[in-house]
């Protein structure tokens, strides 16, 4: 399996979403959470990153990088069933437009985690037309998709499948609650938010996604996946999260199975795509009982995940192994950190794991790191990935060491 050639070039960029950078996505489900759980801050404005693409672009561009990953979002394009916004279609082919002249490769995303309100009154993807109605929006977003170089149908499908899972236990908790009130208290109790960036060992442990919904996910990737070939020139695949995991003494038949669950289900359904996203940032060990806490340890990010910057080398022969080959760009590499100079030291010794399994062999094509803005991190504004500080009054947009940094690893073409 090879690209096109035109897909050719070693791609030096950042990734975004637009949830999290655009602001007053009101047509989402998730704005609507995010009016309704307890402990979950309102992404609001977010970055205003809407308005302001063209300055966040060229400070990827000036500083030397060549690729940026964005998402256009289904919700503002098809605010309700069948109905799709000819202006939202225009400003997403506009942001192509500048990423193109400014010659950085625009890296498309058609699904990051958020729906149209609509779409989840409806059941969602487990609704009886969740499929065809991802098949009807893509279909649409094609007309401005003829000339981008890369297509990622979905983000993080196993993630997704993760948060779908919790939904669902949530609701039969709060069904449960309805007829047994000591269960309602309890239920009412546990109803914080969980941001499913958030991984530290002093709250409730997410669930591992239902094989089940992953099924139904990896459908709608295939569902589309012709359909954007043969309506653009773009190489299309998918991207996932890669948890890096690594079984005790003992626990190998215990990896085998998690693997299967949280990563190997979807990277076997990229077997047949143009690339796979590799989406890496720390390591857990496996034992006979599970998957282990992160150690409390006081070098951990923000999100409470061990430092691992090996975890990306380790995804990204895992990814090539379990796919038989398919060439991978690293969709998401990074840290939560307000020290810049860790956050480099970070990047700085994933870049060389990265490289170190392209010298083996590994087909790479690329590296994009989350993320290029300080943003709303799923519930929360505290964890800063970003490349470039946003002030949250004013939207001022400070670029940090690490862009810099990043743009002349990216002019050298190795760290």
């Amino acid at each position: 399996m090879t690209a096109k050639p035109e897909n050719t070039r070693l791609l030096w960029g950042a990734s975004t979403a637009p949830h999290q950078i655009e602001g007053n996505n009101i047509n989402s489900d998730w704005w609507q959470r995010e009016g309704q759980v307890p402990g979950l801050e309102r992404s609001g404005d977010a970055c205003d990153s809407y308005h302001r693409y063209e300055e966040d672009m060229r400070l990827l561009a000036d500083a030397g990088l060549n690729a940026y990953r964005f998402g256009v979002e289904w919700a503002r394009i098809e605010p309700v069933p069948g109905e799709f916004s000819r202006a939202e279609l225009a400003h997403y082919r506009r942001m192509i437009d500048k990423a193109l002249e400014l010659d950085l490769t625009p890296v498309v995303t058609l699904h990051h985690f958020t729906n149209p309100a609509w779409f989840a009154a409806e059941g969602g993807w487990l609704g009886e037309r969740g499929i065809d109605r991802f098949v009807s929006y893509v279909e649409r977003v094609c007309s401005i998709l003829g000339d981008v170089p890369y297509v990622a149908t979905m983000n993080e499908p196993n993630m997704l499948a993760m948060m779908m899972t919790m939904e669902l236990q949530m609701l039969q908790q709060m069904q449960q609650a309805q007829s047994q009130p000591q269960a309602k208290a309890e239920a009412e109790g546990d109803e914080v938010w969980q941001s499913p960036t958030v991984d530290n060992d002093f709250r409730p442990k997410l669930p591992a996604p239902d094989p089940a919904i992953g099924e139904v996910l990896v459908k709608a990737h295939h569902a589309v996946r012709d359909i954007v070939r043969s309506r653009t020139d773009a190489a299309v695949g998918w991207t996932v999260a890669n948890r890096a995991f690594v079984a005790r003494p003992g626990a190998e038949e215990k990896l085998t199975e998690l693997e299967y669950i949280w990563e190997n289900l979807y990277l076997e359904a990229a077997r047949g795509d143009d690339f796979i996203g590799v989406q890496s940032y720390s390591s857990q060990w496996i034992s006979k009982d599970g998957i282990e806490p992160h150690p409390q340890l006081p070098d951990n990010t923000q999100v409470g995940t061990a430092y691992r910057p090996d975890s990306l080398g380790m995804a990204v022969r895992h990814t090539w192994d379990i796919t038989g080959g398919v060439p991978i760009l690293v969709t998401e590499n990074g840290i939560a950190t307000e020290d810049d100079t860790r956050r480099i030291a970070y990047t700085q010794s994933a870049l060389e794991g990265l490289f170190a399994a392209a010298d083996d062999g590994i087909d790479v094509r690329g590296y994009l790191h989350w993320t290029a803005l300080d943003n709303y991190e799923w519930g929360h504004w505290e964890p800063k990935f970003g490349l470039i500080a946003v002030d949250r009054e004013s939207f001022e947009r400070r670029p940090k060491p690490s862009l810099a940094w990043l743009g002349d690893v990216a002019r050298r073409g190795r760290p």
